[in-house]
């Protein structure tokens, strides 16, 4: 089998390591996702934009690079960015959920506004979903949003909201249609955090931080020209959105990272003076983990290949996001173990280790698994459709730090 990608893409692959050389000292030390990203950050992205690194199929017009598009252009960027150790573009609800639901299905007017301000790391949206009686079962969302002189006016929760603390903006699924089946009268707005009538408040989660929040909108007052898609039809917008969630959460590269920086931990951590890495035990789990990404590594290599061939990736992309949330927690219980009694500080000791990320992402992905029955869900889709795998009992009453739909 030859997994070669041919001269011209290696020639590439040459080009972005001489340029990750050179630049590497500019990066910043996380990549800032799921919050407002640092001035380091910022910068860095913007760097990227500049050499096409990453944006780099988005028309300039819109912000992006103008690249043609190139899976394995695409693939590269990613491969060599994880290899090396070093944070690729920003990666957060704007940039890699909002903008290609607006390439695909937003006006040219939106299009221009919103995409290339937002590449850049300008403006933080947040997402609009859950409701308290509307998490796996999405549909059935009760927010309102009745047109009034050119304007929806917006009533109703939203929960679960993560970032809506610090976002600009927001994507929100609203109720238009009071009397339609719950599928058919949905719309799908985008519009400021600052509009008078929103109050946003936190929510702690197990991690000691408040990530989510309660959203209440109070005659939220939207122009109609900021629906995206047709009236009524948000439910296909919100799931295209839900597409792209998936690939973001299930990205193979974030992961190689995450196991990288674990390996370097266990050189780095002793036990009763052991190297982690040196423990039999410890050592044992690690093995499998990496053989755990690399499986993970190789089904993104099929599902690149039925992109390539115009074929559906089916149950291989089904269970990217679930295997990833999963093998992302597995990677941080390890490397809170290879820390012994370190392992268990958490909430600003100064003998705390990468400032308790490996803890908070320990009990965040346990959230992500758990929210809203999101893993028994998938589990018994992918065991109805005959992959083996147990199927579990619907979890009629959990509630996790975030129940957006699956």
């Amino acid at each position: 089998m030859d997994l070669s990608y041919g001269p011209e893409y290696e020639a590439f692959r040459d080009e972005l390591r001489a340029f990750i050389a050179a630049n590497r000292h500019r990066a910043p030390a996380a990549p800032g996702a799921a919050q407002r990203a640092g001035a380091d950050a910022v910068a860095w992205q913007q760097l990227l934009l500049e050499h096409g690194y990453t944006a780099r199929t988005i028309p300039c017009d819109y912000g992006g690079f103008g690249a043609e598009p190139d899976i394995l252009t695409s693939r590269i960027i990613a491969e060599e960015f994880a290899a090396a150790g070093v944070p690729g573009g920003l990666s957060n609800q704007g940039i890699s959920m909002l903008v290609p639901t607006l390439l695909e299905l937003g006006t040219e007017e939106q299009k221009r506004r919103w995409i290339a301000p937002t590449l850049r790391g300008e403006i933080v949206w947040c997402q609009g979903y859950s409701e308290p009686g509307a998490g796996s079962d999405l549909a059935a969302l009760r927010t309102s949003a009745r047109e009034e002189n050119g304007e929806f006016v917006i009533n109703g929760q939203k929960i679960w909201t993560s970032t809506a603390h610090q976002a600009d903006m927001i994507f929100c699924l609203v109720r238009t249609e009071a009397d339609a089946p719950k599928h058919a009268g949905i719309s799908y707005l985008i519009f400021s955090m600052k509009t008078p009538g929103i109050e946003v408040r936190p929510l702690r989660t197990m991690t000691g931080h408040a990530e989510f929040n309660e959203t209440f909108f109070t005659d939220v007052r939207v122009p109609v020209d900021q629906i995206v898609g047709q009236r009524g039809q948000g439910w296909m917008v919100a799931n295209a959105t839900l597409g792209y969630e998936r690939g973001m959460l299930g990205d193979p590269a974030a992961l190689e990272n995450r196991l990288a920086a674990l390996v370097q931990l266990m050189h780095d951590e002793r036990i009763d003076g052991v190297r982690g890495i040196d423990n039999a035990a410890l050592c044992d789990r690690l093995v499998a983990l990496q053989a755990e990404v690399a499986a993970m590594k190789f089904n993104g290599l099929r599902l690149l290949s039925n992109s390539l061939k115009g074929e559906p990736g089916g149950l291989a992309k089904l269970i990217v996001k679930l295997q990833s949330c999963e093998l992302a927690h597995q990677i941080s219980a390890l490397a809170i173990d290879a820390m012994g009694e370190l392992g268990l500080l958490y909430g600003g000791s100064r003998r705390e280790r990468a400032g308790g990320s490996w803890q908070w992402n320990y009990m965040f992905q346990l959230g992500l698994i758990i929210g809203g029955g999101t893993a028994q869900i998938q589990k018994n889709i992918i065991a109805e459709r005959g992959l083996g795998m147990p199927r579990e009992p619907k979890l009629e009453h959990a509630r996790a730090p975030k129940a957006e739909a699956a």
